[in-house]
């Protein structure tokens, strides 16, 4: 659960770039841009275009999610997001298993995109107990 910190943190999000989940979904685009950029993955432009695709998707869909000011559509949308964060791991094992990446650049890339699902579902929890129902019916809140 979180804590009342985290909570109050929360309540007082204003854009969906304070949002702790998109920073590290945003964090592991970046790694997945440099393992693609340092021209390991050959010609293996399907695998490239995927691991993009995917680690862009998580950060996109918590982006679109909370833009669209209502809870029950962002949690849609954060559900989405992590589903990327399953695809971007299986992935990550097609790299492995090629010798794009060694076992502890994907150790280190799995752990990663796991923690960003646990902030994505933390976040799922948290809204989905909350009576808010986001800013869109604000004037039922």
């Amino acid at each position: 659960m979180f804590k009342s910190s985290t909570l109050l943190r929360m309540a007082t999000i204003e854009k969906f770039e304070d949002i702790i989940s998109w920073q590290e979904a945003r964090t592991l685009n970046l790694a997945m841009g440099k393992l693609i950029d340092s021209g390991r993955f050959k010609q293996s432009f399907r695998l490239i275009n995927q691991i993009e695709g995917s680690a862009g998707s998580i950060m996109d869909n918590i982006a679109e999610g909370f833009e669209r000011s209502g809870n029950r559509e962002f949690i849609q949308f954060l559900y989405i997001a992590k589903g990327s964060c399953g695809e971007l791991r299986s992935q990550l094992y097609r790299a492995l298993d090629r010798g794009y990446i060694n076992e502890n650049e994907f150790q280190q890339f799995v752990t990663q995109a796991k923690k960003v699902s646990s902030f994505i579902q933390k976040l799922i929890n948290y809204l989905t107990a909350s009576d808010k129902k986001g800013a869109k019916y604000k004037s039922t809140d």
